[in-house]
Order: structure tokens, then C-alpha cells, then sequence
């Protein structure tokens, strides 16, 4: 009587993911202005559990553009500025049918006020997109991530009403510039990804903000992507708009109901929140409620909401790592005991990925396109090898999760995993947390020949996308 999906899809994206800040380097080459990832330094005593940063005052800010000394990863990170070409031609290797990158907004709006764009910067994503499409790879590019240039950070980021506008004009100069090459769009990375480092990486607030200023920030951010998405629309209907959550979902701890509704709490401030603003237009009771009980509150017009409800994202992306769980209890413990965990102490949970999906389907039926999904590891080269049996198995269990969900009636169209080659972490700024196929010869400091070499998770995965994913 029904048909049952039995895998995936025959038009499938298989690929990978990766952001500007993390591999171009050439933080300063065309052109280019400082980002807020320009000036995040690697300390010279580190622990693999501290994350990169500094107070983000106007005063830090100013001494680290002035630094010359210090080691600032992503400002050489692995060259990709200048290594796309050979990096792309291992991608095309392994069979990808997408690759995901984002935009530096800096190399194209240097401060992100001017009037025009920096023509060399627009230049080289010319030149990427279209080594990508001349190897058969559909380009699924992030306007934002975490590339915030650091004059508009100076200003508080999009807690200036004008970094909306300046946003919009950014979009719209790379939807006109990039139709007809770039189908899918993700607007933001991990907007939801806050709690002490995404207020300024993704918001761009400095030091001394008050919980009214994050949820402002905020709300101009939604409003932001409401206007791209209109204007996106507008330019052409073959435009594909999507929002991006990073997933945290949490399991309550027990089954006390006390803990599994501090669990449906979180999930919902931490999560849904975010995709039931851009995917259902409006802002749920359970945040207004949240506002009411927090003493939280900011400026909404009643165009503002209008914006938001005409103007809902076309598909859902995400990035999926780890879960946690919570408890009514705020000082237990967030590990889970049934799980294993990676080194860096994210728990290995395929079944999650699985949970994740069909929660996201559930509650908007949209498309949706996986952003990110990996593990990092400590690599070791032996005898011009890498034997990254780990890697192979935690991405085997989540990819076999993933087609499970697809056959639970889930709409997955596309696979970005986190990321194909050796970049620099996002969260410890350090090169030894790696996640690719293709290792790259650098290390913590930014020392070594910049070789690349695929390790046999490479191999792996060049056979699951031949098979289109029925050989894990």
C-alpha cells in the first residue's frame, strides 16, 4: 500500500564542509580586511580543553590587528587561498557531489560598510566556484561564518541596526553576482550557538553586553536573514535560502518529569527557538514566555514580524557532533553514561543523529541538508599513512544512521561531513584536532611542508559515495 524509502536518494549530495577562516589563510592578500577570526591567538601554554579567545574589548581587539609576534591560526591556517585547485581535485577524487564553503565577508566588503565590494575578492570565489562546478561539484556556500569584519564588531556588531542593512547588501551582491552557479545558500553558520563565545563570533558583541543586548542582536540577526531571503527570492526563484542550527539536542537525565521537561526546556531556548523563528516565521509562546520570566526584553516592530512570517527559509541544515543530557538539577553533570566519548569528550551517539532528524522533520517537514558531521582525532603518519579506523567507524554509524531516517520518511537531500581535509579547529584554533580525509602536513604552530596525503578514511569514503552510501 506505501512505498518504503529502502536508502538514498539517486541524486544524493555526497560531500564535504569546511569554513573561510579555518583553511583560506592569506588574511590580508587582495585586498582583504581583518575578520573577528583574524585575531584569535593561540597561546603559548595551551590545554587541549581551553578555547581560544580573549576579552573582546575595543582595546584587545586593537593589540591583537596590531600583533606581529603572536601565532593567529587562521590567518595562514592551510593556504587554501592559494591551494583550492589541488585540494578540489582530491575532492573530485573521491567522487563529491557538493562541497560547502562559506564567503569571507571581509575579502568582499573590507570593513563591511563600503559602498562597493572589493573586486579581487569577488574575484577569487569567481575562480573557486567555478573550479568547483568544472568538477562536477555543486557549490552550497555559507554567506557567514564566523567572518564578521572586526570594524563592524568595533560597532557591536548586529547590535547596530545598520549591521542589518550592511548584511542584506552583502547577500544581495553574492545571490546577484553567484545565480545560476549557486543553487543553496546557508545564511548563517550555527545561529544558535551562543552561551559565551558565539555573542561575539556570530553576533559581533564586545565585552560588557547585557542579556537584553544578546536577544537584540539577535532579533536584528532574524530580521537580517528574513530580508536576504526576500531579496534571495526576488533575484530568482532558483535560490534555495537555508538556516543552520549546530545540534546540542539533550536527553533528560532520567525519567524523573522533572528532568525530562528541563530537557524540552533546553532543547526548546537552544534550539528550536531559532529554527521555529526562521522556519515558521514567528516567535513561539514558549520563548515569550521565557522573555516574561527572565526580565528580557528588546525592540520588535510589528514589521519586523510581518518580515519574518513571508519570508521562511526553504530548507533546514544543521551540524551534528555529540548529545548531552540535562537534568532539573543544574549543577549535575551533562555527560552521558551509556556513551562513549572522543578524546576532546563529545559523546559518540549515531542513534542521536537518527533522534535529531526526525524531531527537525517532525516539526517543519522542510528538506533538510547535513552542514557538518566528523570526529577529531589526534592523526599519526606512519610510514607515509594514516590508519583512521576511528574516524571510518564513527562517521559509518552516523552516515547508517542518517538511512535510517531517510527510510523513517525523513527528506535529507545532501551530506557535508566535517570536514575533507585538515583545517584549523574552530573552537581550539589548534591544527592537531583534525578532522579530514586528506591530512595536511602543519602543526599546531603553523610549521611543516603543507603536504597533503589521503588517509584511508579517503578510501573509505571514495567507496561509499560510488555505492551511494549502500557499502559503509
Amino acid at each position: 500500500m506505501f512505498d518504503v524509502k529502502t536508502g538514498f536518494p539517486k541524486d544524493f549530495l555526497w560531500g564535504g564542509a569546511i569554513a573561510a577562516n579555518q583553511a583560506e589563510g592569506a588574511w590580508d592578500v587582495d585586498g582583504k580586511g581583518p575578520s573577528i577570526a583574524d585575531i584569535e591567538i593561540l597561546p603559548e601554554v595551551y590545554s587541549r580543553k581551553q578555547i581560544v579567545g580573549f576579552k573582546h574589548t575595543k582595546e584587545d581587539i586593537e593589540q591583537a590587528l596590531a600583533d606581529k609576534e603572536g601565532y593567529y591560526p587562521r590567518r595562514s591556517a592551510i593556504d587554501f587561498y592559494h591551494t583550492y585547485k589541488e585540494d578540489l581535485a582530491l575532492m573530485k577524487e573521491m567522487g563529491f557531489k557538493c562541497f560547502r564553503t562559506s564567503f569571507n565577508w571581509t575579502r568582499i566588503y573590507p570593513n563591511g560598510d563600503e559602498e562597493t565590494p572589493n573586486e579581487a575578492g569577488l574575484k577569487f570565489y569567481d575562480d573557486l566556484i567555478d573550479e568547483m562546478l568544472k568538477n562536477g561539484i555543486e557549490p552550497v556556500m555559507t554567506v557567514s561564518h564566523y567572518e564578521m569584519p572586526v570594524a563592524l564588531a568595533l560597532k557591536n556588531g548586529f547590535l547596530d541596526p545598520a549591521c542589518i542593512d550592511h548584511f542584506v547588501k552583502y547577500c544581495v551582491t553574492l545571490f546577484e553576482r553567484y545565480k545560476g552557479k549557486v543553487k543553496y545558500w546557508i545564511l548563517l553558520n550555527q545561529i544558535n550557538c551562543l552561551g559565551g563565545w558565539g555573542e561575539f563570533s556570530s553576533l559581533g558583541l564586545l565585552e560588557g553586553y547585557s542579556k537584553n543586548d544578546v536577544y537584540q542582536a539577535l532579533h536584528n540577526q532574524f530580521v537580517a536573514c528574513a530580508k536576504a531571503t526576500k531579496a534571495a527570492h526576488e533575484i530568482s526563484s532558483d535560490l534555495q535560502i537555508g538556516m543552520m542550527l549546530g545540534d546540542d539536542t539533550r536527553y533528560p537525565a532520567t525519567c524523573k518529569p522533572e528532568d525530562v521537561f528541563a530537557a524540552t526546556r533546553c532543547n526548546q531556548m537552544n534550539l528550536y527557538f531559532y529554527s521555529d523563528v526562521l522556519c515558521q516565521g514567528e516567535y513561539p509562546g514558549y520563548a515569550i514566555r521565557f522573555f516574561h520570566d527572565n526580565d528580557i526584553s528588546f525592540d520588535i516592530t510589528e514589521e519586523d514580524l510581518k518580515l519574518l512570517k513571508e519570508n521562511t527559509v526553504d530548507f533546514l541544515s544543521f551540524s551534528y557532533y555529540f548529545t548531552k543530557v540535562t537534568s532539573a538539577n543544574p549543577d549535575a553533570s551533562e555527560d552521558n553514561p551509556y556513551l562513549e566519548k572522543s578524546i576532546w569528550g563529545w559523546a559518540i551517539d549515531p542513534l542521536g543523529f537518527r533522534n535529531s532528524l526526525n524531531h527537525y522533520w517532525d516539526r517543519y517537514h522542510l528538506p533538510m541538508f547535513i552542514a557538518e558531521n566528523g570526529l577529531g582525532a589526534l592523526d599519526e603518519v606512519v610510514d607515509g599513512k594514516v590508519h583512521d579506523d576511528y574516524r571510518i567507524a564513527y562517521l559509518k554509524g552516523n552516515i547508517a544512521a542518517m538511512k535510517e531516517a531517510i527510510k523513517d520518511g525523513v527528506e535529507v537531500f545532501g551530506y557535508a561531513s566535517w570536514g575533507p581535509i585538515d583545517i584549523i579547529s574552530c573552537s581550539q584554533g589548534e591544527m592537531s584536532k583534525r578532522y579530514g580525509y586528506i591530512y595536511v602536513d602543519i602543526d599546531d604552530r603553523g610549521n611543516g611542508t603543507g603536504k597533503r596525503l589521503r588517509k584511508d578514511s579517503f578510501y573509505w569514503y571514495q567507496n561509499v559515495i560510488k555505492t551511494n552510501g549502500e557499502e559503509l
